[in-house]
């Protein structure tokens, strides 16, 4: 959501970085219907003012016996009165239609965001590891995979295409790769583990910007709650509609937990294998912070997950996305892209985003800053620590072994019971 205020005051600016996203100047409109709002709650004001004032003047008109002016001030409150539901509903209706107008545009991008128009414009930050050296052809997981436990045609005869089921020690790795991360991000890197809700209503997926714009790419049930795309929705929802204690921030929360997305806007990506599907699991971070210390946030974030595919060596490469590739509610992203042998490029396996106040803003959470007596809005960040599948496909597209086997990384060996390499029955 956005400033009302800035852009009252810096309509240029805020054309000039929508222009940024590729988006035509809305300024102009904006404003005209904030003034017409603004108006219509001033008269508002003044005509309920006045039917008080007319109110009381009967009644001293009509102890002084001046009929005729009382006469005259009950046919003034009686047009009032009749007047005012109709500036209520205008009232109403433009508000609503000046919140949804803000509600439907991104966030502005930071000013050290690249312009761009796609991921063609993403600019590389830097890389670590090398990518290994196969003295055979690396084949495609969706290939190797099935022989091992990566079943796709049984979960595509229980629920259709981008469904898969996990047997036997492909369960194990995929679970072992899960808690791994979790005991990481809650462990070393101090965010506090939490079971949230799978389950949300409307107000959560307007919060994180979810909705209405991409209502299409969620799963909605018959009662009306949706399935979460991510725990971001709830983990940032937490702190929605509250005011902060400033002595509690940073606030940063990590949670492991299954994520549903209809993909409707990536028809033909990505169908074969497990990287884009209907259902899967994450390890989320959430940080919530005070304004000044998003940027370090941010970095401390970017880190955290970038220590996972270390922990694994899994050679991968940072980018800065620019304002065409970036989401919605992000000021400024960063992807981690982890190699893929069978490819020959690396992919998107995390995304960790600064949103600044703008999800804050839209769940109306806030904070008061010690010796301050006005609230501010909270900063909002959100990433992958990672996205389990697809660290699970490059877990098994970077340790597979010439037999078609598969070794385990050591980081696992903890939480695979003494399997140290996935083999074919």
């Amino acid at each position: 959501m956005h400033d009302i205020r800035f852009i009252r005051e810096n309509p240029a600016a805020f054309d000039a970085a929508l222009a940024r996203r590729g988006l035509e100047p809305l300024s102009v409109g904006i404003l005209a219907l904030d003034e017409r709002n603004r108006a219509l709650k001033t008269e508002l004001q003044h005509g309920q003012a006045r039917r008080n004032e007319a109110s009381k003047a009967i009644g001293q008109a009509m102890a002084a016996r001046d009929m005729e002016k009382a006469e005259s001030l009950k046919a003034e409150v009686a047009a009032l009165k009749d007047r005012m539901p109709a500036l209520e509903a205008e009232d109403r209706e433009t508000g609503e239609q000046l919140l949804a107008m803000l509600a439907a545009i991104p966030n502005l991008p930071a000013d050290d965001v690249p312009q761009g128009a796609d991921e063609a414009a993403n600019v590389e930050i830097g890389r670590w590891g090398e990518p290994r050296s196969f003295p055979f052809a690396p084949q495609d997981h969706a290939d190797f995979g099935p022989a091992l436990g990566l079943d796709f045609e049984g979960a595509a005869a229980l629920s259709g295409a981008r469904f898969a089921a996990l047997r036997g020690q492909m369960a194990r790795l995929h679970r072992a790769l899960a808690q791994f991360m979790l005991d990481r991000q809650s462990g070393e890197n101090g965010y506090e583990e939490v079971n949230p809700p799978l389950l949300v209503r409307d107000d959560a997926l307007f919060g994180t910007g979810q909705l209405p714009k991409f209502a299409e790419d969620l799963f909605r049930t018959t009662d009306g709650r949706w399935l979460i795309p991510t725990a971001e929705v709830s983990l940032t929802n937490l702190v929605r509609e509250q005011i902060v204690a400033a002595e509690s921030l940073p606030i940063r929360l990590t949670a492991l937990t299954p994520c549903f997305r209809s993909e409707a806007g990536s028809a033909g990506r990505d169908t074969r294998g497990f990287i884009r599907q209907h259902q899967f699991e994450k390890v989320e971070l959430v940080a919530i912070c005070k304004p000044e210390d998003s940027e370090a946030e941010h970095e401390r974030m970017c880190a955290a997950a970038e220590g996972v595919l270390q922990a694994l060596n899994l050679p991968y490469r940072k980018m800065l996305l620019c304002t065409g590739d970036m989401g919605f509610s992000a000021r400024k992203t960063w992807d981690l892209e982890v190699w893929l042998p069978s490819q020959q490029t690396y992919r998107e396996i995390s995304s960790v985003s600064n949103c600044g106040d703008f999800q804050a803003r839209r769940m109306n959470a806030r904070y008061k800053p010690e010796g301050e007596k006005q609230t501010r809005f909270l900063h909002t960040l959100n990433g992958s620590g990672l996205a389990v599948g697809r660290a699970l496909v490059a877990v098994l597209e970077n340790y597979q072994q010439e037999d078609g086997s598969v070794v385990v990384p050591e980081a696992l060996a903890p939480y695979m019971g003494g399997i140290t390499r996935l083999r074919t029955n």
